[in-house]
């Protein structure tokens, strides 16, 4: 089985002769969820209204707006760093001992956790996970490195995808997971050619052959690991002042014959180019067609569905990657094409997909506009390292990944997002949520009272319209939190959890009563308690999970 099944779809198409059809339904709530949804993490209620008022040219404009890079992650807690001080950043610095790595890859996860929690209407890190899941890195203990890797990705999140490989094949984390390090004229490693082909950039196809898989054959690797000899990494955990991370080329550990590729690449020859041979070999890669269909089918995957017919290959892929193709491999025409095609908003879609691990956990938090509890930097970092350690329960990590794949959920037939989902990650997901609507969630994960972070859920729901109506208000959050509607029954059973066995006029009178004296403790309490069951009992449906 290939983990990226292409279609079996034989017939030649023209592409020039497809165009996508743009969306030109009704802009409203429910469609602009949707794409804010597949696009950034838990957007407010704020950013929705924004996006309506804005309308889908501007809107989609604004997400594809490329951001500025932010700053470095800092050394938040640690005193005893002799290189770094406290609210200095560390990844230009030395590593004096191994002890003083831990507290840096937290620095580096929980940074990178911060910057997806002040997004704003940006699809920048929807894409750079995108990104780390498809130029997949993994067992890095040198956080300097996995930095510098993650900047390359924030580099060229939506830029050209052939330049991009060609950055990344030298990446000093790469070559390191995938032994490019090692990969010498005496020795040659086929590990990253194996893999620039299948994952990175082309695919398997069908195998049609021994060792000849439609797109390319075992010879092809054989003649691209030699293509690819000659390149280091320096600085890897090093302890010098002046160490410098970076990759390097050795000409005496290159293989300098002359490399022939097969019938799949039109039997072309590379001579020797030294350090240009390998960048070369990526421009020969991309001129087949099928790279820009490849990329195009794991962007659907990522931001529409999972399941790919001969008519969404047809009518979607094809006409993408042609746009791709147009316009020399940058990403973001392609991207536009997507997000404004009457395709992306079909009803089917919506709520098609079980968010993933950090999706869940960093969009409840952004959708009820969740914050520390104080701006001091140890706090902030902590409460960024929460979701950290959260996702580490439910399966899904930074910079740490089950294999060269990347995460299951996004290539392994046939239960692709679903694979989120099982008995121990559930159970996680339920504490998590929990612990958050109750605000006793803090860095270690107990229940004390000295939580990291806490939703102010009297602020929020004093934001909805008419919410001293029980019905109203259930009406408000389902709308805003779910994917689709929900019917009435499920309603009422809300309305149970909120008001149990007691008629509405009762939340109403309670309602004002804590309106008109918010400072009363009594009141505010009542009102809290309840809302507190009745947010996790719509936490709790799945229509929650879905987006």
């Amino acid at each position: 089985m290939d983990i990226f099944p292409q279609t079996k779809n034989t017939e030649i198409i023209n592409p020039d002769l497809i165009e996508i059809q743009k969306y030109t339904g009704t802009w409203d709530h429910s469609t602009v969820k949707h794409l804010l949804s597949r696009t950034i993490y838990g957007a407010t209620r704020d950013q929705i209204n924004e996006c309506i008022n804005k309308g889908m040219a501007v809107s989609v404009s604004g997400l594809l707006k490329e951001s500025t890079i932010p700053d470095p992650p800092v050394n938040y807690n640690v005193s005893d760093d002799p290189d770094v001080m406290i609210g200095e950043t560390w990844v230009d610095k030395k590593l004096s001992n191994n002890r003083l790595r831990g507290y840096r890859r937290r620095s580096l996860r929980a940074w990178t956790v911060g910057i997806a929690l002040n997004q704003g209407i940006s699809i920048q890190e929807k894409m750079h996970l995108f990104w780390h899941n498809h130029f997949v890195i993994s067992d890095i203990q040198d956080p300097r490195f996995e930095y510098i890797y993650s900047q390359l990705i924030r580099k060229n999140v939506l830029g050209n995808f052939r330049q991009f490989t060609k950055e990344m094949t030298i990446d000093p984390s790469m070559l390191r997971y995938l032994n490019g390090n090692q990969n010498t004229r005496f020795n040659p490693n086929e590990n990253y050619a194996r893999e620039l082909l299948e994952l990175f950039t082309i695919g398997k196809g069908l195998q049609v052959g021994p060792g000849d898989y439609t797109n390319y054959t075992e010879d092809d690797v054989i003649e691209i690991a030699k293509v690819l000899t000659g390149w280091r990494d320096r600085g890897y955990n090093s302890r010098r002042a002046d160490f410098t991370v970076e990759t390097y080329f050795v000409p005496n550990r290159h293989d300098s014959s002359v490399k022939k590729l097969s019938h799949r690449f039109n039997e072309v020859e590379i001579s020797n180019m030294g350090d240009q041979e390998y960048a070369h070999l990526i421009d020969i890669i991309f001129q087949k067609d099928e790279v820009a269909k490849f990329i195009t089918r794991k962007i659907y995957r990522w931001f529409v569905y999972h399941h790919i017919d001969k008519q969404v290959e047809t009518t979607i892929i094809e006409p993408l990657a042609q746009i791709l193709r147009d316009h020399d491999y940058d990403v973001k025409p392609m991207l536009e094409a997507l997000l404004t095609s009457a395709h992306f908003y079909e009803m089917t879609f919506r709520g098609a997909m079980i968010k993933s691990p950090l999706d869940y956990t960093i969009s409840m938090l952004n959708q009820f506009e969740s914050k520390p509890i104080n701006n001091q930097l140890a706090t902030i970092y902590n409460y960024w390292n929460l979701i950290i350690r959260i996702s580490e329960f439910l399966q899904q990590t930074p910079f740490e990944f089950p294999d060269v794949a990347g995460w299951k959920a996004y290539y392994q037939e046939p239960g692709y997002y679903q694979s989120w989902i099982n008995s121990t990650t559930m159970q996680f997901r339920q504490i998590y949520r929990d612990l958050v609507f109750a605000g006793k969630l803090n860095f270690n994960g107990d229940i004390r009272n000295n939580a990291s972070l806490k939703i102010d859920m009297l602020d929020f729901i004093n934001s909805l319209n008419g919410a001293s109506d029980p019905n109203i208000l259930i009406d408000e959050l389902v709308t805003f939190l779910f994917p689709q509607e929900i019917n009435d029954a499920q309603k009422e059973a809300l309305k149970e959890v909120l008001l149990p066995g007691l008629p509405d006029y009762e939340w109403t009178v309670e309602y004002n009563d804590y309106l008109n004296n918010p400072n009363n403790q009594g009141f505010k309490s009542a009102i809290e308690n309840k809302l507190i069951g009745l947010l996790q009992a719509i936490t709790a449906m799945p229509e929650y999970y879905l987006g």
